[in-house]
């Protein structure tokens, strides 16, 4: 991250795209930087996330089902059975509950999020369905990226907006007086 930067994926340079300075939008998987403003089919990248979110969460599952029929007729026992659905149905909670709260803030610690990267693919379903509930409403992760993206903004107004006169002339002036002293 560059000294002039205000949030994460934000820059003050001026991109060789010819944008404005300051800090840029931070992309999100699926969206890029449409969700900035709504456009360049925001709305149907939506829908896409929704439905194809859903679509697979739901083979998931049917997946799952065969494997479990698998040690059905593996005839496993019951005790295998059980613990297999419920590994599943744990990983699952976790999995949802840390995709959700990666849409709402960052990670505290990011080591520990790498750490619970095996349970969270264990638990797939519960990541697949965090990000449906979420893309019913928004794109997941927008209301984040947009907080730090207008709190960036703000600063960098801020910043830009304290900065008048010539700097020079300020520092030649202070030169002047040290020498007098």
């Amino acid at each position: 991250m560059s000294e002039n930067s205000e949030a994460p994926g934000t820059s003050s340079a001026v991109p060789s795209g010819g944008t404005t300075p300051g800090p840029q939008p931070e992309p999100l998987r699926l969206f890029g930087t449409t969700w900035v403003d709504h456009d360049g089919g925001y709305g149907l990248r939506r829908v896409g996330a929704t439905v194809g979110s859903l679509a697979a969460a739901v083979a998931a599952c049917f997946v799952l089902r065969f494997a479990y029929q698998g040690l059905e007729i593996a005839e496993v026992g019951s005790f295998v059975g059980m613990l297999v659905v419920l590994m599943f149905a744990v990983c699952s909670a976790i999995a949802f509950r840390k995709t959700w709260e990666g849409f709402t803030r960052r990670p505290a610690d990011p080591s520990q999020d790498d750490r619970l990267r095996g349970l969270k693919s264990i638990g797939f379903i519960g990541s697949l369905l965090a990000y449906f509930i979420r893309s019913l409403t928004e794109a997941p992760g927008e209301k984040l990226r947009r907080t730090e993206y207008e709190t960036a903004l703000a600063r960098y107004a801020k910043r830009r907006s304290s900065r008048t006169g010539n700097p020079a002339a300020r520092r030649s002036g202070k030169a002047k007086r040290s020498g007098r002293r």
